[in-house]
């Protein structure tokens, strides 16, 4: 479970390749996700990497990946801030299907990042502990791929509503897949409970979205899913998925 990524040399993301993704992005609107991942196995092999939060739209995502490719590559943000239950739940997924998870960390520890700028930076500067806690590292990890995979959909949240399921990435530079865009959340629980999947108990306890502890909270009744993620500020994204809007802040789901 420790970071690894191979070297490649940047995607080229000109033309050809921009209405290739238009146009596979056209082809698979609405298509059964598997349909989607089948698609992305093929295209880019090895030089495809899927992103897992551990949360119930990934743990689906990651049943569907390993149906289409017993050993493909699928990471997780390791921020050292995680519930030990998010933990739990990549463990009992691994014993269950034999996924290796590749854990990828940030480059300071929460003792370094503290010295560097202060304690508890996600109370003062959620953004900046974001940035150096999940985004610059999943920019790492990235260079060693030219596609990576999400769990984010449409209905999540109003920065999320035009998300395509094949779209160009410009942050990274690469494309993206979000197999699960145009998916409603009861046909990932459906699914979820069809095939047995291990999910995070925390979300039997009103916590649909589950990221860092000290950036999570639960959502009362009425309250968007994504509420209950740094709870008290205007921030809704971690910067892994800047909106329309340009709004930076990084979950993977």
């Amino acid at each position: 479970m420790s970071d690894q990524h191979h070297d490649r040399p940047p995607l080229d993301g000109g033309q050809g390749l921009t209405e290739e993704v238009k146009q596979a992005a056209k082809d698979l609107n609405g298509a059964d996700p598997q349909v989607i991942l089948e698609w992305g196995s093929k295209r880019f092999g090895r030089a495809l990497a899927l992103a897992c939060s551990f949360g119930y739209e990934d743990v689906a995502l990651v049943h569907m990946m390993h149906q289409v490719d017993a050993d493909a590559k699928i990471f997780y943000l390791d921020t050292d801030l995680l519930f030990e239950e998010t933990y739990r739940t990549r463990d009992r997924l691994a014993e269950k299907y034999g996924i290796r998870f590749i854990r990828v960390r940030p480059a300071y520890t929460l003792d370094e990042q503290a010295k560097l700028w202060g304690d508890q930076l996600w109370k003062r500067d959620p953004n900046s502990c974001c940035m150096v806690r999940k985004v610059e590292p999943l920019r790492r990890f990235l260079k060693g791929y030219d596609a990576w995979c999400t769990g984010i959909r449409r209905e999540q949240s109003p920065t999320r509503a035009h998300t395509q399921v094949v779209e160009w990435d410009t942050q990274f530079q690469m494309v993206k897949l979000n197999p699960l865009a145009h998916w409603k959340e009861a046909q990932i629980w459906d699914y979820i409970h069809q095939h047995q999947i291990p999910y995070n108990p925390m979300h039997d306890n009103r916590y649909p979205s589950i990221g860092c502890i000290p950036c999570t909270r639960q959502v009362q009744p009425g309250e968007d899913s994504r509420a209950g993620r740094w709870s008290g500020t205007n921030k809704t994204e971690c910067g892994l998925h800047p909106s329309s809007t340009g709004e930076q802040g990084g979950d993977l789901t």
